[in-house]
């Protein structure tokens, strides 16, 4: 396998019709057992790369963009409505990726479980990560 700091990354939702691009490693790789993103993900928990704004590239667009909660914004594809992307105002300059639409994800195993507390009763991931609670977003913004 490449050296992942110069590995591109890239990824494709269900349809195929929205692409995504990523020069580099993901800052940070997590799962999320918020209420949000399970509905979001339709899954008991979901699981983001976040990468620096500047390094991904979606085509031909990012597709159609939904704000339900504030300072959340989230995009879909507008063909087949496939989460693509999540912008969060409390951390500036990431976009968090779905990690199921990419193609190197077994390559990404994730540092940390966010929103700890919401997370189904009967769902249990054994491994050693890091347990927040609540929001990670101090972690997130560190990475």
């Amino acid at each position: 396998m490449q050296d992942k700091t110069t590995m591109e990354i890239t990824g494709r939702c269900y349809c195929g019709s929205t692409t995504i691009q990523a020069a580099g490693k993901p800052r940070t790789v997590a799962y999320c057992h918020c209420a949000d993103c399970r509905r979001v993900s339709g899954a008991p928990v979901a699981a983001f790369a976040a990468f620096d704004e500047g390094a991904v590239t979606f085509s031909p667009t990012e597709g159609r963009k939904v704000a339900v909660n504030p300072g959340v914004e989230r995009t879909f594809c507008p063909s087949c409505g496939s989460p693509i992307a999540g912008r969060y105002d409390y951390l500036p300059g990431q976009v968090f990726v779905s990690l199921g639409i990419l193609d190197q994800a077994d390559d990404m195993a994730p540092e940390l479980h966010a929103h700890e507390a919401e997370r189904l009763k009967w769902l249990h991931i054994d491994d050693d990560l890091e347990r927040v609670g609540s929001s990670s977003r101090e972690q997130l913004a560190q990475s």
